[in-house]
């Protein structure tokens, strides 16, 4: 023999080697010791296959190197890995942490009063949204076996009452004005605002519904609601402003600078140095030095039942046990008289005052100017123009007073057709107290005992209480 030259001729081969993931296959091809017989790529494939390798067979690759390409090491498979899970998330559209925090000003200040510890919300504002979780996708290695990704948590929307969640169950709102807190992972809504005090710790309450105040609302502090605001302790010397109803179950001190708006009535234990305004009534056991103005009747029973010192007023009855003071406080009683219609008419014959001026300071001007140009002097085109300006502003004023005297003679009617106003004393007045009715008034001399005053034949008179 003479040495390799009568060797049958050698295969082609390769060597197969896989990564300890499973997830790379690379051939090693072998060199040949004599006359090839070349493999196909169809071979390969079938060999691999033989072999266990199903998946991420490299196609392109063994293309190309069975077409003279390439070196002789070749990635023949590349399993995938899978696609990381991600966890579900609830995204709030509210801010979570309502420890209290003071409002910087512009300047850099800082405002103690709003310290953003209530989080507003209107009906039909979104709460929250739900991510769901993403499962990732499965991944393969070279023999064709699966490898999944971790399982991760499901998430949900857990909420309270007064809210709505959407069709696909991924978005919440709220279905109410009032505010949202979460707990938990739990978002609540609600329309009645529950605190323990307002002091330092709340700074300035300003709600968009109803107010309960367990404790109490010390100086220097406001409280404004749109609803009803219900306080169970004592009140000092602040604004409360409500657009519904205010009740005080201890009363107020209002160090001659407390003050009480309601739309609707204010009820309270007691009232001492206040300003009171209510469109509908107020009810108190005792008033001591204080400014009441009721829309409809002011109403002072109870054990004390006293008025005494400052002015009450009200539409249509005071009813009182005790008027007056044997200390000689002025107290000053006034029935007839809406102060909300008072004070309309009182802002109306100010505006009627500031036109009927107005017109006063620019007739002078305008009947000059007409006067120089019925003389046929010369009036340039600016003083034309300023004729006319100060003529359309003249007429827009007359308009506004005819529309002034209409009110104001509106309002005469309304005040003349009220209720026959009474001023009804259960107990005793004290003399100095001035008693008016509609345009009169007296001034009591001298203890009166269970008695009522009225309007009649122009001047205040008394009768017994019936």
């Amino acid at each position: 023999m003479k040495g390799d030259d009568n060797r049958f001729p050698s295969r082609e081969d390769y060597s197969l080697e896989i990564s300890a993931d499973g997830m790379t296959a690379v051939a090693h091809f072998l060199a040949p010791l004599a006359v090839i017989t070349k493999m196909t790529a169809r071979e390969l494939k079938e060999d691999l296959r033989r072999k266990g390798i199903r998946y991420g067979i490299c196609e392109e690759n063994i293309l190309h190197f069975f077409e003279g390409g390439g070196d002789r090491e070749l990635v023949v498979a590349q399993g995938k890995p899978y696609r990381m899970s991600k966890p579900g998330k609830v995204e709030y559209m509210f801010p979570t942490d309502r420890k209290a925090k003071p409002t910087v000003r512009k300047d850099g200040s800082v405002d103690f009063h709003k310290l953003n510890t209530i989080c507003p919300c209107k009906k039909g504002d979104l709460l929250a949204r739900l991510i769901p979780a993403d499962p990732g996708e499965k991944g393969y290695n070279v023999y064709g076996e699966e490898f999944a990704p971790p399982n991760v948590k499901e998430e949900r929307l857990e909420f309270g009452k007064n809210i709505s969640i959407s069709e696909d169950r991924l978005a919440i709102y709220s279905k109410v004005n009032g505010h949202v807190t979460l707990v938990g992972k739990e978002v609540f809504v609600t329309n009645l605002l529950e605190l323990e005090n307002v002091d330092v710790s709340t700074g300035d309450v300003e709600y968009d519904g109803s107010v309960l105040i367990t404790g109490n609302v010390y100086s220097g502090y406001t409280v404004k609601a749109t609803g009803d605001i219900e306080i169970r302790g004592v009140v000092e010397g602040t604004r409360v402003e409500s657009g519904g109803n205010i009740s005080i179950a201890r009363g107020m001190n209002g160090m001659s600078k407390g003050v009480l708006v309601a739309k609707g009535h204010v009820v309270c234990k007691y009232l001492e140095n206040a300003e009171v305004s209510a469109e509908e009534y107020v009810s108190a056991e005792a008033i001591l030095h204080s400014h009441i103005y009721a829309g409809t009747e002011i109403l002072v029973s109870g054990r004390k039942g006293f008025i005494a010192g400052g002015k009450v007023m009200a539409s249509n009855r005071v009813a009182v046990k005790t008027l007056g003071s044997g200390m000689g406080a002025a107290t000053t009683v006034v029935v007839g008289i809406n102060p909300k219609l008072k004070k309309r008419q009182s802002h109306l014959l100010q505006q009627m005052q500031e036109a009927k001026k107005y017109i006063a300071n620019i007739e002078p001007v305008i009947m000059a100017m007409i006067q120089k140009k019925q003389k046929n002097a010369a009036v340039s085109d600016e003083q034309m123009k300023t004729l006319r300006k100060l003529a359309i502003a003249r007429q827009k004023k007359k308009k506004e007073l005819e529309n002034i005297y209409r009110e104001l003679d509106e309002l005469d009617e309304i005040m003349e057709e009220s209720k026959a106003p009474v001023v009804e004393v259960a107990g005793e007045v004290y003399p100095g107290t001035k008693i008016c009715i509609l345009d009169v008034s007296m001034v009591v001399q001298s203890n009166i005992k269970y008695c009522k005053f009225f309007r009649s034949e122009g001047e205040v008179k008394m009768t017994a209480l019936s």
